[in-house]
Parts: structure tokens; sequence; C-alpha cells
């Protein structure tokens, strides 16, 4: 008989957030010069970092209206580049993706780093992505609701060495810009901020580029200066910006910000740069975007690791109020992303951070994800309690539908019809890092088996004998980021181990720029399918 589980047709999240900009980007304003009258409330409502929790690096956000959009890096997950909406700003749900069933015609790889606009009644999201049989470019795409449907436009720029990062902005002219980064860091070179004129249809620069700025050796910077966003405030267009290595263990990332009259400088990097690094809790903070609430109040959305999940989580989404010092220049508090802090807005919504599925909606939620160019095909059977039947791949993993993970600690089940499996079919649940990295544990043939999946390499760690055709579940306890202990179980109580009780590390499954995912997985021939009764992850206080 299945458990009661909730069914989440959406997946909230709902730790802390903070606010944007109605102008941003494209269409940005000046910010008032006289600062608006702080906001009163009768009881202080907090709010704890991550406002994003989990893997949602370089994120993005825009104001328009009362509704508050926003958009992260997406990398080799798909859908590609989820849509966020929020009405306070503390409550994100994931409402669409920008690419939701198929990739850009252009590009093959490396979906990173979108940002979202807002100008003349129209959407842009401005993407990078590997171009096929090239190098990276800045790309953009368009719509007339926030939730799509998008079309793309193409390529904008694809520098020999990769252009990455890409920024709109008007001009006090009203002349529309394009601020990119060249990736010269790919080369062991230095790396400029270029701008370039924009036509309006956003298919092509036009005139001469120019360059900002670029980072300079022997400073925080390091190799790389990149993740430009830019606001006018008083006259001066400020550039924030993220210098130096943005991921993995050894990443060292940090904000700075500039300033200049007149886009095309020059340009003036703040003396007390960088205006926010690590702290006890998070590493690495960086590319970020400013945005601006309703009361006029400044925030800035960006990234970093927990000290305790790092790289295993990813890089999460954080939001930190900006204060304009007397000498025009911005800071943050402490210089450090903050732990807790006051909410701009109230909010009565629990925080629902689990995912409990029963397969009963008729279709998935917004925040399963699989491989990019390799879009399983699956169905959901409603009746009798609900059933996934998930098409079996011949690749090395399988066919994969996985959930973010959100810290060091959690537990993911899920229930197997063992009668669903035909011969030479093997399901089950894992930790996945890429489709050539994963560690699980999987019923084929009437066995129950441990493997691990290592650079495209697949070794059986242990084995144990089926019990009969009934409802197998599966059990997966994750502590300090890369310790997996692998369970199953015929009547989801009495549970045995795998691998003599014993964890198998993790520690080589998240790429350079991911976090670990987990999720359901089904390998054999592409006729057959895998049917699974539930899936439920839990996470735990790291």
């Amino acid at each position: 008989m299945k458990k009661s589980l909730l069914t989440l047709s959406t997946v909230v999240l709902s730790l802390c957030t903070f606010s944007c900009k109605v102008n941003k980007g494209e269409a940005a304003q000046d910010t008032a010069t006289t600062p608006a009258a702080p906001q009163t409330n009768t009881a202080t409502v907090t709010y704890t970092n991550p406002v994003l929790p989990g893997d949602y690096a370089d994120p993005s956000v825009v104001r328009v209206g009362s509704d508050y959009w926003a958009t992260a890096t997406s990398s080799e997950w798909a859908p590609l580049y989820p849509i966020l909406h929020s009405k306070n700003l503390v409550d994100w749900e994931t409402v669409g993706h920008v690419f939701p069933d198929k990739l850009p015609d252009w590009a093959e790889a490396h979906f990173w780093a979108p940002e979202i606009s807002y100008d003349k009644g129209r959407y842009y999201i401005y993407y990078t992505a590997k171009k096929k049989g090239g190098n990276l470019c800045v790309g953009v795409a368009s719509a007339s609701k926030a939730t799509g449907p998008y079309t793309d436009h193409g390529p904008l720029v694809c520098q020999e060495v990769g252009s990455i990062d890409g920024f709109p902005i008007r001009d006090e002219k009203g002349d529309l810009f394009l601020i990119w980064k060249e990736d010269a860091n790919s080369v062991g070179k230095p790396t400029p901020m270029w701008g370039q004129r924009m036509n309006e249809e956003r298919t092509a620069l036009t005139g001469e580029k120019f360059e900002l700025f670029r980072n300079e050796k022997g400073t925080w910077e390091g190799g790389l200066v990149e993740g430009p966003a830019i606001v006018k405030r008083n006259g001066y267009y400020y550039l924030f910006y993220a210098g130096d290595a943005c991921c993995g263990r050894e990443c060292t990332y940090g904000v700075g910000v500039a300033r200049a009259k007149q886009l095309t400088g020059p340009w003036e990097k703040f003396s007390g740069n960088p205006i926010m690094k690590k702290n006890e809790a998070w590493k690495c903070p960086g590319h970020g975007t400013v945005v601006t609430d309703e009361k006029g109040r400044d925030f800035f959305l960006y990234h970093a690791y927990s000290t305790n999940s790092t790289v295993y989580a990813g890089r999460q989404g954080l939001l930190d109020e900006i204060t304009w010092g007397s000498d025009g220049w911005p800071s943050f508090k402490g210089n450090s992303p903050v732990l807790t802090a006051t909410a701009p807005y109230n909010s009565n919504r629990p925080e629902v951070l689990d995912v409990q599925e029963e397969f009963t909606n008729g279709k998935l939620p917004q925040s399963w994800q699989w491989f990019v160019g390799k879009t399983p095909s699956y169905t959901i059977q409603t009746g009798s309690g609900g059933r996934l039947a998930l098409q079996a791949s011949p690749e090395r993993i399988g066919n994969v539908l996985s959930q973010r993970t959100l810290g060091n600690n959690y537990t993911v089940t899920a229930a197997l019809d063992a009668k669903s499996l035909g011969k030479g079919v093997s399901a089950g649940l894992a930790a996945i890092g890429d489709p050539e990295n994963a560690v699980g544990v999987s019923l084929s043939n009437n066995e129950i088996q441990l493997w691990s999946t290592r650079q495209n390499k697949t070794e059986v760690l242990s084995r144990a004998t089926a019990p009969g055709q009934g409802m197998l579940q599966f059990r997966l306890t994750t502590t300090k980021g890369d310790q997996l202990q692998f369970a199953w179980s015929a009547d989801g109580t009495n549970w045995t181990p795998l691998n003599n009780g014993q964890a198998v590390s993790g520690a080589f499954l998240p790429p350079w720029d991911r976090g670990v995912r987990v999720g359901l997985v089904a390998k054999g021939p592409a006729s057959a399918t895998a049917s699974f009764d539930w899936f439920k992850l839990l996470n735990q206080a790291d």
C-alpha cells in the first residue's frame, strides 16, 4: 500500500530573499538621491540566507510591478534556465523555464549566467552557451510574458577565446548596449570587460566595441573579472563585478565595484575592493545583480558556497542589502554575506524545502531535472495512487530524473515496482554528478546492486538477492556531503544495509561548476520502462 506523502505540484523555496528593480538592466534609471523611508513593521520578520537554497549559480532578478522574476545558471542540467516567481521576495516558486523542451538551435553545452531584464513590454534573457563546434557566446531570447514561451534570437557575440556574462544597459541617451566579459582567462590572458551598441531587435551588435576595464594581476582580482551588473545612481554608472576563481573547492571569488560618468569610461575601481568576501558561513561570494524594491532600497542577489556543504550543494542564491556611503560608494554589512537579517516584506508561507512526490498530478513539478541533450521519456499514471513509468536508456547511467540537493545531510527514498522490470533492465535511486559519475542502488535481474560509476567506468560494490516481485524500496542517506549509505526494504519498515553498512565516498561526484543531484535512474533497452510508486527527499540540518 502506498505511503501517504505530500505531492508537490511545484517546489517552493522559502528561506529568505529580498527584492529587485522594475527598470533593471536595459531600462535602468537613476536611483533616488534621497533614501526612502525605512519600512515600519509591528513585528520584525527575519530571513536567513540562502534565498535560493541549492544549486542556483549566477542568479539574476527583475521586478515588474509587484511581481518578481528570477533565473539562474543551468550548466549541463535541463530544462534550461529556471524562471522563478515571488510576490514578497521571501517565497520563490519555479514556474517555468526559458528553454523547457529543447536546446537553442545554435548551442550545445555550458548554459551559464542568464541575465533577466524587462524593457518596453518584453522580457529578455541574455545567456551564455557553447556554440556548436565553437566557443562560448552570449545569446538572447525574449518573450511577452516572464514565463514564456521564449523566442531565441541566437548569439550576439562569439569571440575567439569565448564571450560570457552578457548584461544589457541603456546609456544616458537611451541607446541600448551589451556589456560582457571576454573569456581570455581560458587561455591564460587578462579578461577585458567590453561594451558595444546593440540593435533594438537584439539580433546584432553595431558600431565599435570599447573596453571598460580588465583584471589587474597581483590584486584580489587574480586571473579574471566577470559577471558585470550595472545600475545608475546620482549621475554615475556603478558596475558590480566578481573577481578571481569562481568555482570548486579552491574558489577565491569576491565582489568589487567600479564607477564612471559614462559607459565608455573612464572607469574608477573602488579603493576598498573587494566589498564582499567570505566569512565563517559562506565562501566565494560573487556574480550577482543589483535590484531595487518598491520602497527604493537596493539589494544584491548573488551566489556563494556554504562552508558546510560547499561543492555538494553547489553555489546557492543569497541576498544582501546595499548601503550607500556619503562618498557615493556602496558597501555591505560586515563586507561579507549576512546570516540573518530583517526581511523587506512579511511572509506567512511556511518553508517547503523537501520533495515528496506520489506522481498523482499528471505531470512532473518544474523542479525535476535531467541531463542536457538527454531528455527522458516518461508517463505518469494517475490511477491507483499514481505511478511514474520512466523509459530506460542504454547510456552508462541510464535515463535520469533528478532533484537538487540543498546541503550536506539528506535522506532519499523511492519505491520501485519490481514486477515492472523486464530482463536486462536496471532501475533504482542514485546520487549523480554528471553522465559519467554517479553512485546508486538498483534492481537488476532479481538482484539488488550497489554500484559506482566513476569517469564512465561502472563497478558493482555490493549485491543482495531481491525478495519477491512486489514493491521494493531503496534508501540513500548522505552525511558530510560525500558519505553515502544505501539500504533496501520490502516493507518500508525493516531495512537491509548494503556494503555491510559502510559508507561509499561520493567526493568525486560534483563537477567543478555544479552540485550533486539525487533521483531516479533506469538503464536498459529503450523499449523498456521502470515503474516508480513515489519519491521522497528530506533535507536535514548540516
